[in-house]
């Protein structure tokens, strides 16, 4: 018997990526995909009221457009889990007020790529920038003096 507001096999644990953003989502896989890009879009415009920061360099950015627009998303996974250099591949799930988040691809610790489109007929980019190493304060070159001490 699951607890009202606890985590089970139903929930999962998702990271939706856009530009240098990484968002955890608790997602009920039984919840139509309308109703998880609703609720990606309330926390995204909840957290980042001026947008989305696409790319650093040059600089972008990407409002999150208002329910009212009847926004329309498309959503990718990576094509091999592991490299990242391999690209995207589009979820197609179809209609998206049925479709439930499990049928559509939305697994747990599954990373998932999100760009907002104009119109239906449109080839998403998924935009999305990964840290390097350079970017991280927690790499340290090793010194000729640490090396040495082996």
């Amino acid at each position: 018997m699951a607890i009202e507001g606890s985590v089970d096999e139903a929930h999962v644990s998702v990271r939706f990526k856009h530009g240098i953003h990484t968002i955890y989502l608790f997602v009920d896989t039984q919840d139509s995909m309308a109703a998880v890009g609703q609720e990606l879009r309330f926390l995204l415009r909840e957290r980042y009221p001026g947008g989305l920061t696409t790319s650093l360099d040059p600089p972008k950015t990407t409002v999150v457009p208002d329910e009212e627009e009847s926004p329309r998303m498309a959503l990718a996974v990576l094509r091999v889990p592991s490299d990242p250099t391999r690209g995207w591949k589009r979820l197609e799930y179809g209609d998206e007020q049925s479709t439930k988040a499990g049928k559509a691809g939305l697994v747990q610790n599954g990373i998932v790529a999100f760009a907002f489109l104009d119109n239906e007929d449109d080839e998403p980019v998924f935009e999305v920038e990964w840290p390097s190493e350079e970017d991280d304060p927690l790499h340290l070159e090793p010194t000729a003096d640490a090396s040495s001490h082996r």
